[in-house]
């Protein structure tokens, strides 16, 4: 789900790229491709697009991945809605 994007420069995604062993499953589970492979390591390419939904921390098998769940995924699916209904503002406005 390319395009969306959350509250900027917000999000708690950290990525310990020295504990990665390339299985990729990150890049399989985030809904918003957050992740992509470079070298056989997962990077962060787009971390304003990150809902904190967790999936990446809990199917990470070595730990690489941590993220405080939750806040951002309700940000986001409301900011959404309001785009998809063509209303003005997000309530993301009044933190930027």
């Amino acid at each position: 789900m390319k395009g969306f994007t959350y509250l900027r420069k917000v999000a708690t995604l950290k990525l310990d790229q020295g504990k990665c062993i390339g299985c990729e499953l990150c890049t399989e589970v985030c809904p918003h491709q957050v992740f992509s492979m470079a070298d056989k390591i997962a990077t962060i390419t787009d971390l304003d697009a990150c809902m904190e939904c967790g999936a990446c921390s809990v199917n990470c098998p070595v730990a690489a991945i941590q993220v405080d769940t939750g806040a951002g995924c309700a940000s986001g699916l409301i900011n959404e809605w309001l785009r998809e209904h063509n209303i003005g503002g997000s309530i993301g406005d009044c933190c930027t």
